[in-house]
């Protein structure tokens, strides 16, 4: 026994498009965050870097330059030059300049700085420290100290003989400026965050926006029914969406359309078939009556049999009609028109004994459905010669005119009436006033050739004959796909 999975809960298109953007948002913030703190870090590691540099340098030049003041003499003994140099130096907050004199084997015996430093951790206070840098070879290092990282740079004082080895040491404390972009990155982190809040409730109501349109199509859907295709959705801007509800407001114009046909279809269909069915019907109740009477039973098989081939022509004919919205109602291939028209002229011949003319035809190749073109031809005569009396004249013909293929039926009947004209190629019309003689048919016939006119990409026509009647012309433009509108 299998049980039914739960329905899965749908998340809204507006919470996927709200979600997406805060995560886009969210990494694009946070990249920019850490993006700007690794550049303040390294702004610190340059700047440091250019301080250190600035300081030895300067002390260097001091160095090859300064005098004693005391003597006007060079320095020999760089006690008294550090002591003066240092002296007149101010160093920065995180900054320390000291002078460390040296004794032999013990690292600095003494050390002077500019003054008293500001920072918690500093490196004059630690012993091991300044040695570690004194000895260093190196004119630059960091140290790592459980008190902080100091960044350093030294320049060495070549002494005289008799005088100890000495140093000028530039230490720089990071720490501070660290934090200071350590700052800057979470002030953007929380700008960031109030950032997101805001894109949430304006990305909201952004896609609410949107989206409506979107939910009146879901709306307006579920509100169809085939009773009832007369809901549109309102059209409210330029853009995708907008076209989208015009694009939906189309599909209900053609499906409205659509129904409509189809319920006019069916009844006119149903009234159509109504008719010969109560005549069968009626003739079997006589027939049943008069069983005694050989005539007229007779009569009643002969008009039921007649009623009945007419309501399997129109079954036919609403079946064929069926097929013509198929993409394969017509197989088009090579036709030599010439030979179509003459084998047309001999079928129609034997419809009805007219004046028949084959008027004309054209030699030329065509790529037509030759059954489905001569249905429509034959059907054209059969309908010339109901409304035509024995002796009138019928033309049948081919010809190439302003670029396109035309094979016509023409008759010297009575013409179309002008009100008929609008109306005759629908399914069940056969307008309001009769040209000739009774028709038997249901009113399908051109509209079976109208249909065989479109599936080639053309169409059927009405035109006069001269000397009175009416002519019925099948146009197809000569080059593939070149149809009109």
């Amino acid at each position: 026994m299998t049980t039914a999975e739960p329905p899965r809960r749908r998340i809204s298109a507006r919470v996927r498009i709200l979600l997406w953007l805060l995560v886009v948002m969210a990494v694009a913030l946070t990249a920019v965050a850490a993006t700007t703190r690794s550049v303040l870090l390294r702004d610190v590691d340059h700047r440091v870097g250019r301080l250190l540099a600035q300081e030895t340098g300067e002390f260097t030049n001091f160095v090859k330059e300064g005098v004693d003041p005391h003597t006007g003499e060079r320095f020999t003994d760089p006690e008294p030059l550090l002591r003066l140099f240092l002296s007149r130096q101010y160093a920065d907050p995180d900054e320390e300049l000291l002078g460390l004199i040296g004794r032999q084997g013990r690292g600095p015996a003494k050390k002077e700085q500019s003054r008293e430093p500001r920072i918690d951790h500093p490196l004059a206070g630690d012993p091991a420290s300044l040695k570690a840098v004194f000895d260093s070879p190196d004119a630059t290092g960091t140290l790592d100290r459980p008190g902080g990282e100091v960044r350093w740079a030294k320049a060495v004082i070549e002494a005289g003989p008799g005088h100890p080895e000495a140093a000028f040491v530039v230490a720089f404390h990071p720490a501070g400026e660290r934090a200071k972009a350590d700052s800057v990155f979470t002030m953007l982190l929380a700008i960031s965050g109030v950032a997101l809040l805001m894109t949430t409730g304006i990305g909201w109501v952004v896609a609410g926006r949107i989206l409506k349109p979107v939910r009146l199509v879901r709306a307006t859907a579920a509100q169809l029914t085939e009773q009832d295709l007369t809901q549109r959705i309102p059209v409210q801007g330029h853009d995708d969406v907008a076209a989208l509800a015009e694009t939906f407001n189309g599909m209900l114009d053609r499906l409205e359309r659509a129904f409509a046909a189809q319920r006019e279809f069916v009844d006119d269909a149903g009234h159509e078939l109504r008719t010969p069915i109560t005549i069968v019907r009626g003739h079997l109740e006589l027939m049943d009556t008069a069983t005694d009477n050989a005539a007229e039973r007779e009569e009643t098989v002969r008009i039921v049999t007649e009623e009945l081939d007419r309501m399997s022509r129109m079954v036919e004919d609403l079946l064929l009609l069926a097929k013509a919205e198929r993409p394969d109602f017509v197989t088009p291939g090579p036709v030599q028109l010439a030979e179509l028209t003459a084998d047309v002229f001999v079928k129609a011949r034997a419809l009805g004994e007219r004046d028949w003319h084959l008027a004309e035809v054209a030699d030329t190749e065509a790529r037509l459905d030759a059954q489905r073109i001569t249905q429509a031809m034959v059907q054209l005569a059969q309908n010339a010669v109901q409304h035509t009396v024995p002796g009138q004249r019928v033309g049948i013909g081919s010809r190439l005119r302003d670029g396109d293929i035309e094979l016509y039926v023409a008759d010297s009947g009575p013409g179309v009436q002008p009100q008929d004209a609008a109306v005759i190629f629908e399914r069940f019309r056969r307008g309001t006033a009769r040209r000739g003689s009774r028709s038997t048919g249901a009113g399908l016939g051109l509209a079976i050739v109208k249909a065989i006119a479109e599936g080639h990409g053309g169409r059927v026509e009405l035109r006069p004959t001269d000397g009175g009647g009416a002519t019925f012309v099948l146009v197809r433009p000569q080059q593939e796909g070149a149809a009109r509108p």
